[in-house]
């Protein structure tokens, strides 16, 4: 297939780009770089630099190359950011969604797979989510990806869009052969900020919270490898074929963490004792975070490679140790 990766130059999508031309696909990758980076696409694949806030951008690449299908990470994914500046998250997250729609309508590309989020559920009232759980976001951020869920789903019964959303919880972790990892500025994921503050001396771990209804008091979160979730949007693909409609999955391993416990893990993974300080919570975070994936497994025939956090964090430390950006 010849596929679009909108956001292919940042974390999730450079792995996505990786996997997808490992199995022989096409792709092209369309990313404004203002977070990504040039040096995680591959050799040889096409790099379009371009911004879906421009539809002239969107609508000259989709004028000269026809495209199978779309995979979508191009957006703002800073929860306490979206809570400071939310006009950025409606702008860049619903209006870049809907001028790539809008490019797809007018090319006749209708597959969609879309990078949405566990934050869409808000504060959990079940100790794991699963696909039937209240959506009730607490943040801009979670707002904005439910509202692009609901675009996506009128636009199947309007337009014939045929969809998939898959909602992460925290993915982690790196390219198991060292090539790409996850290198955000600034970072704000746990797991990056625990190994980076091992390497480097001016980095500063910071803890934000240890008073929530958790056993330790810090947030609980559930991580998922990187390579596990691009192997969902590959399964994904193959379901739109069969299934048409506009489909949402949660994708966790369905064992939660605590912030405290990550980094007792990293500590054993690296064989270094980790040091830490405490700041305030961040507003818009929930306590605790767990997937009930069994609808993915189900219908997408997925099954997660990396169930042991510990082989996560090695994945990390690894591609860490040699980071080339």
């Amino acid at each position: 297939m010849d596929i679009l990766i909108c956001g292919g130059a940042g974390y999730i999508g450079s792995h996505m780009v990786k996997m997808l031309t490992g199995q022989g696909h096409q792709v092209t990758v369309f990313d404004n770089l203002s977070t990504g980076h040039q040096e995680a696409v591959p050799p040889g694949v096409q790099l379009v630099e371009g911004d879906l806030l421009r539809p002239d951008d969107l609508s000259s690449l989709f004028s000269r190359q026809h495209f199978d299908a779309v995979m979508h990470f191009s957006a703002k994914s800073l929860v306490g950011e979206s809570v400071i500046d939310p006009a950025l998250y409606y702008a860049n997250n619903v209006v870049g969604t809907l001028n790539l729609l809008a490019a797809m309508r007018n090319h006749g590309v209708l597959k969609f797979i879309f990078s949405s989020s566990a934050a869409i559920f808000g504060n959990p009232i079940q100790a794991r989510i699963n696909e039937f759980h209240p959506q009730a976001p607490i943040n801009p951020y979670g707002e904005t990806k439910l509202m692009v869920e609901h675009i996506l789903r009128d636009y199947h019964t309007a337009y014939g869009l045929k969809s998939v959303s898959l909602r992460y919880f925290n993915a982690a972790g790196a390219d198991p052969g060292g090539e790409i990892g996850e290198s955000h500025q600034p970072e704000t994921h746990l797991l990056p900020n625990v190994l980076c503050s091992l390497l480097t001396k001016q980095k500063e771990l910071k803890i934000f919270g240890q008073e929530y209804e958790t056993p330790d008091g810090t947030c609980v979160r559930d991580y998922i490898h990187i390579n596990d979730l691009c192997e969902a949007h590959l399964l994904a693909l193959s379901f739109l074929e069969k299934n048409p409609g506009a489909h949402g999955f949660n994708l966790g391993n369905g064992n939660g963490f605590s912030v405290l416990e990550m980094i007792h893990a990293a500590e054993q993974v690296t064989g270094r004792k980790i040091a830490f300080t405490l700041a305030p919570p961040r507003a818009g975070d929930p306590a605790t975070l767990v997937a009930d994936s069994t609808f993915a497994r189900q219908q997408l025939s997925w099954q997660p490679k990396y169930a042991r956090i510990d082989d996560i964090i090695a994945t990390a430390w690894n591609w860490h140790q040699n980071q080339r950006f």
